[in-house]
């Protein structure tokens, strides 16, 4: 009988034990229940407890709080914002506190994407949608906020990796990539761009062109003096991808349909530079433009590798198109211009007879091309 006693006495002494261990292995549910929580400098992991309890992630705040105390979690634990979900365990819930395993949600901008890109690709990983984003981007006062004259913060949202945090709203992260951009063009290019006579809007919108048009990150300067050229001697700058900006994304080819296509932006019929930036430029093609190669280029052509050949003289160009580009399947493609005297005051088709493309690429070789069709400005 005394026997029969003690076992019984172990075993009641003995529950508590196993019931505490089955509740650090056990999770409360399936993932159906998410709790975010900013665990703040100095919160005491009581708090903590009683909010994941009260949240139903956890089943005992009691006892989370002596499993934490134990592992002198006061201590260890990092300061963050944290999500989790009743499909995790009490110990796995306080080895991401240990661990300052915050939630975060990061993504990259590609050097030259447009802010219609930037929208896209935030609308298919779920974090803005695209029409709300692009609502901020045109937002009136956030455009005087950050003392940007124009319609769009186009060009001004630098190329970077950025971390969405609970709480980020669209409006907030145009801010930040707004704010670093002006911060990194200051130190690095300011004194440089004031020698250069040039206004920050043109320089990036040239960039933008730049960007767009080059693959090899060392030809930047060359197609910068392209540019440059042409303006200085009055020549369109029959830039493709101008012609399709807000249309679709620039792949490497357009059509002779593009080149005529009636927008503010298509540099083969307008005049000098379009209204703003096309896109979102890296710094080293801002330093293209305030650095250009000395060259008297006034064209260029993509070869089968990416790189460009350049020329000179239409007809040197006309013969690195039949080179480069023989054999490739074109039946819409463009002729470049022959002189300054195609420069026309207002917009309206440049050429009559369009025959050969002044770059032409194949579709697919540029970075951050995106196909699929985007809104138009």
């Amino acid at each position: 009988m005394a026997i029969i006693v003690a076992s019984g006495t172990g075993l009641l002494l003995l529950l508590p034990f196993l019931f505490y261990h089955h509740f650090l292995r056990s999770p409360r549910g399936k993932g159906n229940v998410v709790k975010v929580v900013d665990f703040s400098s100095g919160s005491s992991m009581k708090k903590i407890s009683e909010e994941l309890a009260r949240a139903r992630i956890i089943s005992s705040s009691s006892l989370f709080a002596i499993y934490a105390r134990l592992e002198n979690a006061d201590v260890k634990a990092k300061a963050g914002t944290y999500r989790f979900s009743d499909a995790m365990t009490p110990r796995q819930i306080l080895s991401m506190l240990e661990a300052g395993d915050v939630y975060e949600l990061r993504f990259s901008v590609p050097e030259g994407y447009s802010i219609y890109q930037i929208a896209e690709m935030l609308d298919s990983r779920g974090i803005f949608t695209k029409e709300s984003f692009l609502r901020q981007c045109f937002n009136p006062h956030i455009l005087a906020e950050l003392g940007i004259q124009a319609k769009s913060v186009e060009g001004f949202l630098c190329p970077s990796t950025y971390t969405i945090r609970p709480g980020t709203d669209e409006s907030t992260l145009i801010r930040e990539m707004v704010n670093r951009f002006h911060s990194t063009y200051k130190r690095t290019f300011g004194e440089r761009a004031r020698i250069r006579g040039l206004r920050q809007y043109e320089i990036v919108t040239l960039a933008s062109m730049i960007e767009k048009e080059a693959v090899a990150a060392e030809e930047k300067p060359l197609i910068a003096s392209v540019f440059h050229n042409r303006l200085k001697l009055k020549m369109p700058l029959q830039s493709d991808p101008t012609s399709i900006y807000g249309i679709r994304a620039f792949a490497g080819r357009i059509t002779k349909r593009d080149i005529l296509r009636d927008t503010p932006y298509n540099t083969y019929r307008i005049k000098g530079l379009p209204p703003g930036p096309i896109g979102n430029p890296s710094m080293d093609a801002i330093k293209a433009v305030l650095n250009p190669a000395r060259t008297r280029y006034l064209y260029f052509v993509a070869k089968m590798d990416g790189t460009h050949h350049f020329s000179e003289t239409l007809e040197e160009h006309n013969q690195a198109v039949q080179k480069y580009l023989k054999g490739q399947e074109q039946p819409e493609v463009i002729s470049g211009p022959s002189g300054p005297e195609l420069f026309l005051d207002k917009p309206q088709i440049l050429i009559e007879n369009p025959q050969i493309l002044i770059e032409g690429r194949r579709a697919g070789e540029r970075k951050g091309s995106n196909p699929a069709p985007i809104p138009r400005p």
